[in-house]
């Protein structure tokens, strides 16, 4: 690698936050050969109290070591060492000479505090494991199991299948149809249903069944093959075991609770891309077993992992007075963690709301939920918006200082990402075929590519950077791409509009090593324009916030004006209302189950307000209003530089209507004539009681208690 020390300690020095100490020697082979120039910095740093940084990852073991042996060396949970890779990500890219800038901005970042802690979920197993399967195959596997899990096997009413039950009762033996299987780690619930004549409890195993059987029904699995049965009931006659065969048996279902389950049927029980954890599919698959073995042979204990996610009800815009609107954290989901909850009566103001229900154990922290939030009500935490933001303004802010030009970053996860592009860096260093990373190529491991969305993506653009890229791989389930794909024509829409040129926003995808060579071309895309002066704000923790305060600066700096942006329908958090004043009657219904406060109501008289800003697009205004007269259209709206659509505009306003009575105002003109001609045929409301549908409420109850002989309608 080629190392410029003074212009590594000039770029830091301009950075906030960064240290420039220690950069006054170069060390060229710090992996194992120059082991004492660490533990004398380990050392040093013990003494004053300063933190450790090492440009280096492949030795991280070798050196947290030898900090534990070098006498004066702070313990790593006093004083944590971090390690950041300069080494494939930028010093062995064939252009690794001009990645000065880049290993500045990798090293400014590396030394940003750590994220705010999160909440803990908890998962405690007893070993309680149920292996599914057929009887031979489920009998091998719990034996793997045995000495360190309380396995039970289940096997189906096959018959005659070739497969055996082991003739001693070494474990919990039932065999049925599973019928329902939910839960995770500790807390699983099975049912099956039994229709086989032979209780496995009682039954011996001594085989007398299977020899007096004339089809030959009856298999070592000890389950009758009731197609092939001829009802003989020779294996009635023969069995010394009472009530262990009996053919008027009732399918009953049976059901239990498990800590693990290790299933080896061709078809899995959960069928979407994440099953619950503590479950394992193999099916026939030998290697998958004997991992899925080695795994659940340590999966007793007490287990904990980070609550992944914020949920906010009063911003979600799934639903209000049991109509649903937006549905998008639940159609993305890989793991069946979020379920509507739309019947819920809340307590948002009076009015009845409802949400969405999110397993926290079932959860696995894709952020997936938060990119496709509208509103922000579900928020990713691990890290949080604020923390991921300073992450990429220090990236950029570092590499921009340094003489950086064309910044790309490279979003990639921390697991089968992080291993991609250093296999892209080692191969680099051998076939002269590939180029490695970029030199403008800032790579940003996240716990999961899916949790950085929209929001980030556009302040990213907004702070400096060119281009936004996320690299997929195996990992990342189809929802999580056309999530992805959807945000991403939303954002490029935004930046082409504005007149910003070239494809500034894209995925990447690679599932292996054998796809280095198409991620190596895919990485030599040509830079996008950027803004001209860089922003300075910071990510706020409000989504809507953040979103808005990118699209202030994307708007300043614009190369074009546009009145207007229009929008893809899928996806876009942005919009307009568009209201047919022919159909609408004011009746306000749309105010009230709008979550983001864009309609409102004027206590004066009879008026519908707009606030296209606080527009989510969720479409709950669309599916309450009664008459069916709005509709969404995506789209920024830019007239009079943008300050049009974050003050409130009139779509709607009608006379009131004057009570017959009194005089009054109440409800609008057209909304009881449309009410009056809906009811005119109606037997109950002829006479005096059609009347009263033109008073108010107080002369309403006046003149139903002044005719004391006629029917009252109460539910007016």
């Amino acid at each position: 690698m080629t190392l410029d020390a003074p212009a590594l300690r000039q770029a830091l020095a301009r950075t906030p936050g960064a240290h420039t100490d220690g950069l006054d020697v170069v060390h060229t082979l710090l992996c194992r050969r120059e082991a004492g120039a660490f533990q004398r910095a380990a050392k040093a740093t013990g003494e004053s109290g300063d933190e450790l940084l090492v440009a280096c990852t492949q030795e991280q073991r070798l050196f947290l070591e030898l900090n534990a042996e070098t006498e004066g060396a702070a313990p790593v949970h006093e004083r944590p060492i971090r390690f950041v890779n300069i080494r494939e990500t930028a010093g062995w890219a064939r252009d690794g000479r001009a990645a000065t800038p880049k290993i500045a901005a990798l090293i400014a970042a590396a030394q940003l505090p750590p994220a705010a802690p999160v909440p803990n979920v908890s998962y405690r197993s007893a070993g309680r494991c149920l292996v599914i399967g057929d009887a031979e195959a489920a009998e091998r596997a719990a034996a793997m199991l045995a000495d360190k899990l309380d396995a039970s096997i289940l096997i189906g009413n096959s018959g005659s299948s070739g497969s055996a039950l082991a003739q001693v009762h070494a474990r919990a033996t039932h065999s049925g149809r599973l019928t329902r299987l939910n839960g995770w780690l500790g807390h699983f619930e099975a049912e099956w249903e039994s229709t086989n004549p032979i209780d496995l409890d009682l039954c011996t195993r001594c085989n007398a069944c299977i020899a007096a059987c004339p089809e030959g029904a009856i298999g070592l699995d000890y389950q009758v093959n009731l197609q092939a049965c001829k009802s003989h009931r020779d294996c009635v006659r023969v069995c010394d075991a009472a009530g262990a065969i009996d053919f008027s048996r009732t399918p009953a279902t049976h059901g239990d609770t498990f800590d693990l389950v290790l299933d080896l049927r061709p078809q899995p029980a959960f069928s979407h891309h994440q099953p619950p954890q503590g479950y394992f599919h193999v099916a026939a698959d030998e290697r998958r077993l004997t991992t899925a073995v080695l795994a659940l042979r340590e999966l007793t204990g007490e287990f904990e992992k980070p609550k992944f996610f914020r949920y906010q009800p009063k911003l979600c815009a799934h639903s209000r007075n049991e109509v649903v609107g937006c549905s998008a954290c639940i159609e993305v989901c890989s793991t069946r963690a979020i379920r509507s909850d739309a019947s819920r009566k809340g307590r948002l103001k009076g009015a009845e709301a409802g949400g969405v229900i999110v397993e926290p154990h079932l959860c696995v922290g894709c952020g997936a939920c938060s990119t496709v939030c509208p509103s922000g009500a579900m928020s990713f935490t691990y890290p949080g918006t604020v923390d991921q933001g300073k992450r990429l303004r220090t990236l950029l802010t570092a590499y921009a200082q340094a003489g950086g030009r064309d910044a790309a970053l490279l979003i990639h996860s921390e697991g089968q990402g992080n291993r991609l592009v250093d296999e892209l860096g080692r191969a680099a260093r051998l076939d002269r075929a590939l180029q490695g990373l970029p030199a403008r190529v800032l790579p940003v491991g996240v716990w999961h590519t899916a949790s950085v969305g929209l929001d980030l993506w556009l302040a990213a653009i907004a702070q400096g950077a060119h281009q936004v890229w996320v690299l997929l791989t195996q990992e990342d389930a189809p929802e999580y791409r056309e999530a992805l794909t959807e945000q991403m024509a939303v954002a490029q829409a935004l930046l082409t509009g504005l007149g910003y040129a070239g494809t500034h926003l894209r995925l990447i995808e690679a599932r292996d090593a054998r796809d280095l060579a198409a991620l190596d071309h895919a990485l030599r895309a040509p830079p996008a324009q950027g803004v001209a002066q860089a922003a300075v704000f910071a990510v706020q923790a409000d989504k809507r916030a953040t979103l808005e305060l990118a699209l202030e600066h994307l708007v300043a700096q614009a190369p074009a004006a546009p009145e207007r942006i229009a929008l893809p329908a899928a996806g876009s958090p942005l919009g307009n209302l568009v209201l047919d004043t022919a159909k609408c009657t004011v009746c306000l219904s749309c105010v009230s189950a709008c979550p983001a406060g864009a309609l409102a109501d004027n206590p004066e008289k009879p008026q519908l307000k707009f606030v296209e800003k606080s527009c989510v697009q969720c479409g709950l205004c669309v599916s309450t209003c009664p008459e069916h007269a709005i509709q969404l259209e995506p789209r920024l709206w830019l007239a009079d530089g943008g300050r049009a659509r974050k003050a409130p505009r009139v779509l709607a306003e009608m006379e009131p209507y004057r009570c017959v009575r009194c005089g009054k105002p109440f409800g609008t003109l057209r909304a009881i004539e449309n009410m009056v001609a809906k009811l005119a045929g109606h037997a109950a409301f002829q006479g005096e009681a059609a009347e009263r549908l033109k008073m108010c409420g107080d002369c309403r109850v006046v003149d139903i208690y002044s005719h004391p002989n006629e029917v009252r309608i109460t539910d007016l």
